[in-house]
Formats: structure tokens, sequence, C-alpha cells
């Protein structure tokens, strides 16, 4: 299967709890397929509920990459998410294969795709001095400071991301030139090309599926996996806990929320991830949205995405 000289690979993605690891296995025992994962907190041991990372019976069926591999604080960046995927891929065509990537992580999934920007430009005084500005007078005041910086790169960021914010902030501070410019400098594309399909849901049905899935994660014994993070000596304060499930939970132990209020908190952030993702996603033309609801087969949908692909 060529496409412009390049093998063709399938990215399945879409907002948390759309059913994108159900639909990747069932895609994956189709077309006998192998995942990589485009999860920017699955990649990490022991964060398996919070993270709804797939369960035993379904990595057995379906060989999963890139899940499971790094210690929770060991340092992860897009970059590096690039070069692991892309050799992932690599391999897998070698095998025959037609490699799916799956996953929420809009910007690991772009990294694969267009490449990502590795400038060495990194200078932990500048980056607290941009922390303290935010703790002083919000993101909001970051973002503007940004968007007079390089407007080109505020435009592809999300006005409460402080983290992308600073960063960005950082490496115009530090190189003395736009990061946006630097990007077009030092990016390169993938020799793949990815064909890309989502599933779409109704918002009131996402957010229950999104509602009923932080229950079960709870049953599952979320706290109890936190706790024992903690028990290993891991600091509450690692990048891979400020994410959402773990950092309510950690408020939960400091004594800040009620279990209960920590659930709710839970659920309502998650919806809110969901719709940033949504921004996010809609950028890209490319995606074919499938429609989802509650009487959804997985099966049937992984179907016409294998003869779709196939017949391209």
């Amino acid at each position: 299967m060529k496409k412009n000289g390049s093998s063709k690979f399938i990215v399945i993605t879409g907002p948390t709890a759309s059913g994108k690891t159900q639909l990747s296995v069932a895609l994956a025992e189709i077309l006998n397929s192998e995942i990589i994962s485009a999860d920017s907190r699955q990649i990490y041991k022991y964060l398996d509920i919070g993270t709804a990372k797939p369960d035993p019976e379904e990595m057995k069926k379906v060989k999963h990459h890139l899940i499971s591999i790094l210690e929770p604080d060991q340092y992860f960046s897009a970059g590096e998410y690039q070069k692991m995927a892309r050799k992932c891929l690599k391999e897998i065509f070698l095998k025959g294969k037609i490699p799916i990537v799956a996953g929420g992580s809009g910007l690991y999934i772009s990294a694969l795709v267009e490449g990502v920007f590795e400038g060495d430009y990194k200078d932990d005084a500048v980056r607290a001095e941009f922390k303290k500005i935010e703790r002083e007078r919000g993101s909001a005041h970051l973002f503007r400071i940004l968007e007079k910086m390089d407007p080109e790169t505020a435009m592809k960021i999300h006005s409460n991301d402080s983290k992308r914010i600073i960063r960005a902030l950082e490496v115009c501070t530090i190189s003395g030139r736009k990061m946006s410019d630097l990007k077009r400098e030092k990016t390169k594309k993938c020799n793949y090309s990815p064909v890309y399909f989502g599933l779409l849901w109704e918002r009131r049905e996402l957010y229950n599926r999104i509602n009923i899935r932080v229950e079960k994660m709870v049953e599952k014994g979320l706290f109890q996996e936190v706790r024992r993070i903690l028990k290993m000596g891991f600091s509450p304060d690692l990048n891979s806990l400020d994410s959402v499930g773990y950092k309510e939970v950690l408020r939960y132990f400091n004594g800040e929320l009620s279990e209960r209020e920590a659930v709710e908190l839970i659920k309502q952030n998650t919806r809110r991830y969901a719709k940033k993702q949504m921004i996010w996603f809609r950028k890209n033309p490319e995606i074919k949205w499938l429609p989802a609801d509650s009487s959804v087969s997985f099966t049937k949908i992984a179907e016409k995405i294998a003869e779709e692909f196939i017949q391209k």
C-alpha cells in the first residue's frame, strides 16, 4: 500500500472515553496489526487505572507499543516520543503489518507526523521567572506576552495551557527568535502517510461515558493506585502525576478535598479535558469523524475503517 511513495498507517484518535482503545484493538485484530500508543501518561509504569490503559486481555490480543516503558520520575518529551514512535512504525512495516497509532494526545500525534522542535533552548532560571509571573498574574497574562512575542505560536496554544506557553516564552527569550521560525527550520516530517479516523459522540453522551468511567476507575482502586505510587517513594510533585485523576486524589490525600469531592472534580476536569482535545482535533481537516452512540459496535466501525483503508 503506497501513497506518494510512502507506506500508510492508521491513526485512531478522539477525546478521552470515546472508545479509542476498544476500536483500535478490534481494528488490529481484523488487520493483524500492532498498536502504537499516543498517550502522554500511559507511557509511565504503575499509572494504570487513572490512565485507562488497555486491560491485560486487550494487551494479550494485540501487541502494544510505548505503554508502561518509563518510571514515573523519568523525563519524557514530545521529541523523544517522535523518535520512539517512528522507530516503532518502521519495525511494524518491516514485519509486513499496518501500524495503528491510537491515542488522544494531540501533541504526540503531531510530533509523530509533522515533527517537533528539539532546540537546546532551556534555562531553569528563565522558566522559574515565567512560573513566578504565572502565579502572580495568571496564565492569561503570560499568553498575552506570547501573543506579542510570537503570535503564530500563540495561535496554536490554548490560553490556559500554561506549560506550553511558558515553554514557548522560554525558547523565545533564550534564542532571541520566534519559536515558530525555529520550528520550521528544525522539524522533519514523517516518512510515512497517516490516515486519520476519530470517534464522534454527541457531547451529552460523551460526558456520560466520562462520568461512568471515572466511577469505574474508583471501583477498580484509583485511590489505592496513587497511594501505592507514593509508597514506592515517588514524589507527588512529579509531572507524570500532574494530570487529571491523579492530582485530584493527591488533593484528597492532602486533606483539601473529601473523597466524593475528589471524584466529582475528576469528572469535571476530565470533561474539560475532552473539550480541549476536540478543539485541538478540529484543527485537523484530515480526520474522518465516525458517528458513535450508545448502541455503538466497535467491531462494525473497525470493519468499516479496514475496508475504507484498504481501498485507499
